[in-house]
């Protein structure tokens, strides 16, 4: 490589002009002046320049990289072969190292950890600690939300329910409504997640702490209702609680501004909601003004619940609330009018357009719904998990109750005054659609778990040193016990009710079932519940014999009635065996009669309270 022409023209002229007026050391000196001048324009040594010229003068062709092979400083894991094993000991206590880490607890910063290895004796840099954690394929990472707990079983069932309902109502013309209620809001000079566009050095000052001023205009509850089909939303800014009453009537004031136009020829709404909150499944006072609702506007209100621990698959939340979060960053949400007119302003790409109202209504808390005003509901649960699907109809006149005479009741009762309960033929409760098995795995069961229990008994006689055959007799056979922890986990029907049933009292229900439940545990035979509960008379009964049996003699007047309700249901149809499950919710064996307030006289009879667990298996059956 050589200088240019026109360079090496410019220091020729140069230097004959003042050659000849210079003696051999003054020639020298401005040879070396010129060549410092080179050396401090580049910002190089006179060392380096003197290199490239030799460099120049050899002709070399280039190399292709700067160093030559094997040059430069040899890198810190090469010169310790210990660093990159103590590094690792240090980020991965619990894999690769000892658990006793001294930055176990701590934040494991590269400068944190580039000081620990050099205690260590590894002299390191927090940026060469970078760079061999990415060599071993770290990064930084953040906790991600994907642990979820416990599933349900039928998760993804409900989901695949929940979609069938969906895609038959809108293919039908009716309206599909996502609800739920959004994050409550401090109104008032609060900080607000997120960035806006302002002059620099001119944020929006708002308070340093987000405690509630009691003075203040408060909280905002947002409760949102999202139309599927039509990509609509709704949102009622409430000021007061958040309570099922709330919900409903922000239901209602969708349905009046926008529902009934969009739709003016639906019969049907479909609501999908949380299983929790004010419009969970096991709130009653939601159910109660839904079905007023359904009375005031004529409609079937059908709502399915999402699994329990899935709220995050609710449409609403990334369908609306999202852009709703989006739409309001970083602004202080000042005022309500603020926050009506934030979300009414929200719109994406794909179409949303959302409404928004202030709903300055008062709501109480506390408000009790009883089991007979429960009972009263126009409602039907789905054979799918009926305490996750229900439909709600038009209350309309209640029907006629099919029951005994008072002087029919009164020689029934008389008959058998003190007779003991025998029960029912226990051949019809094995009917697969209680038991959940075919016809065969109920003798199987019960032939793998009679020696099972046979030693258990064994071993109690031991314990209590009884001889065999002491004691009080076993007023429930082997099969009869394994029969009656099926249905019992199967949550066919109350507690109660199976007990009398099987003509035996509450507590030795209780002792059979929690005898054999552990034998089914530990023969892994796993018995899940019921979708659907016992409100009709089972297969194979008869419902004029189930009458006159004495175990339904000895139930109570309000069990009768059902009974005898169930008789008269069944024999106007050619299936009389288990229509009732399709539609009907599970029987309360004491109150199943208050929703026509029927009036019978109650014969005299000794009433077993019910302790607490048995009221809560109760209710977590559907009651």
């Amino acid at each position: 490589m050589g200088i240019p022409d026109a360079t090496r023209n410019q220091l020729a002229v140069k230097f004959g002009v003042l050659f000849p007026h210079l003696d051999e050391r003054q020639r020298r000196l401005l040879m070396g002046a010129e060549a410092r001048a080179v050396a401090q324009a580049a910002q190089v040594s006179e060392t380096t320049v003197r290199k490239g010229a030799d460099e120049l003068e050899a002709c070399e062709g280039p190399l292709g990289r700067v160093r030559r092979p094997g040059g430069g400083r040899k890198k810190a894991a090469e010169v310790d072969p210990g660093l990159r094993p103590a590094l690792l000991a240090l980020v991965e206590p619990d894999i690769r190292g000892d658990p006793i880490s001294p930055l176990r607890w701590t934040t494991r910063s590269t400068r944190k950890l580039a000081a620990e290895l050099t205690c260590q004796g590894h002299k390191v840099s927090a940026d060469t600690v970078g760079d061999l954690l990415r060599e071993e394929g770290f990064s930084l990472q953040a906790n991600a939300k994907t642990v979820e707990g416990a599933q349900h079983p039928d998760r993804d069932a409900q989901f695949r329910y929940i979609n069938d309902r969906a895609k038959e109502h809108i293919g039908a013309g009716d309206p599909v409504i996502s609800v739920d209620t959004k994050k409550k809001e401090l109104v008032g000079d609060y900080k607000n997640a997120g960035r806006e566009w302002r002059p620099t050095g001119e944020p929006v000052l708002v308070k340093t702490h987000d405690f509630l001023d009691r003075q203040g205009p408060g909280k905002a509850i947002p409760y949102g209702i999202y139309d599927l089909a039509a990509n609509t939303g709704w949102v009622s800014v409430g000021t007061d609680h958040d309570t099922a009453e709330f919900a409903v009537a922000s239901i209602r004031r969708w349905w009046q501004a926008r529902g009934r136009y969009d739709y003016p020829h639906a019969t049907r709404l479909l609501i999908t909601a949380d299983a929790g909150g004010s419009n969970g499944y096991r709130t009653r006072a939601w159910k109660s003004e839904l079905a007023a609702l359904a009375s005031g506007t004529g409609m079937e209100i059908t709502v399915c619940h999402l699994p329990p621990g899935t709220s995050k698959w609710n449409k609403i939340r990334h369908r609306l609330f999202s852009h709703i979060s989006m739409n309001w960053r970083g602004r202080a949400l000042i005022s309500h009018e603020v926050i009506v007119d934030s979300i009414a302003a929200t719109t994406t790409r794909t179409g949303l357009t959302i409404e928004a109202e202030l709903d300055t209504g008062t709501y109480d808390t506390g408000v009790k719904v009883t089991d007979a005003e429960i009972d009263a509901l126009a409602m039907s649960r789905h054979r799918f998990h009926g305490a996750w699907n229900y439909t709600l109809r038009p209350a309309g006149p209640c029907p006629a109750p099919h029951h005994e005479t008072e002087s029919a009741a009164t020689t029934a009762t008389t008959a058998h005054p003190a007779a003991p309960p025998d029960g029912v033929d226990t051949q019809a409760l094995r009917d697969p659609e209680l038991t959940g098995m075919t016809i065969a795995e109920p003798d199987a069961l019960v032939d793998a778990l009679i020696p099972a229990l046979a030693e258990q008994r064994e071993q109690f006689r031991h314990e209590r040193r009884r001889r065999r055959g002491a004691g009080a007799k076993d007023k429930l056979s082997d099969a009869d016990r394994i029969l009656a922890t099926v249905l019992c986990l199967r949550k066919i029907g109350t507690h109660d009710l199976l007990a009398q049933l099987f003509g035996v009292t509450g507590s030795t229900l209780t002792r059979a079932v929690q005898e054999a439940r552990s034998l089914l545990a530990e023969h892994d035979h796993a018995i899940h519940p019921s979708t659907a509960g016992l409100a009709g008379p089972p297969q194979g009964v008869d419902a004029a014999v189930l009458l006159r049996s004495p175990s339904v003699e000895s139930l109570s007047v309000e069990s009768a009635h059902v009974v005898s309700a169930s008789a008269a249901w069944a024999s106007s149809s050619a299936s009389a065996s288990i229509r009732a499950l399709s539609g009907s919710r599970p029987v309360n064996s004491r109150k199943a009669s208050a929703a026509c307030k029927t009036t019978m006289p109650r014969p005299s009879r000794t009433v077993q309270p019910r302790s607490r667990a048995v009221r809560s298996s109760a209710v977590s059956s559907g009651r």
